[in-house]
């Protein structure tokens, strides 16, 4: 059974910090691109940054770069979200999902049709 459990949201005040985590099972790790997204109600899916161990690069959107930071453990088949300096526009629900294409493929699409996804973990930001 495909399984990917994002986990580590919370409440956090504006310029905190939350780190998320996402563990995986169920398929091959290192065949797949891991990914971040996030959606507010009443407001479309944003992907947030993209994982590819196979390559040792990491995506971000701009509106995170230089806050977030995304980690993977191959062994652990496990990755984080380093969440710093947040704003009240970063509450949505994060969802972590793999897929098969590049990084830059999937950040093509806008992160819509993503192979695997699991339930989200909520981030809230008071101002």
């Amino acid at each position: 059974e495909v399984q990917l459990q994002a986990s580590g949201g919370g409440l956090a005040q504006a310029g905190g910090s939350l780190r998320l985590s996402c563990a995986t099972s169920g398929f091959n790790f290192d065949d797949y691109v891991i990914v971040w997204f996030r959606q507010a109600p009443g407001k479309e899916r944003e992907g947030v940054s993209c994982w590819n161990s196979r390559e040792g690069r990491t995506y971000y959107t701009d509106s995170v770069k230089g806050r977030f930071a995304m980690s993977g453990d191959n062994v652990k088949k496990t990755v984080y979200l380093q969440m710093n300096s947040l704003k009240p526009e970063d509450a949505a629900v994060y969802h972590c999902a793999a897929d098969r294409l590049p990084c830059t493929i999937v950040a093509a699409s806008g992160y819509r049709y993503l192979d695997l996804r699991g339930q989200g973990t909520q981030v809230t930001v008071s101002s």
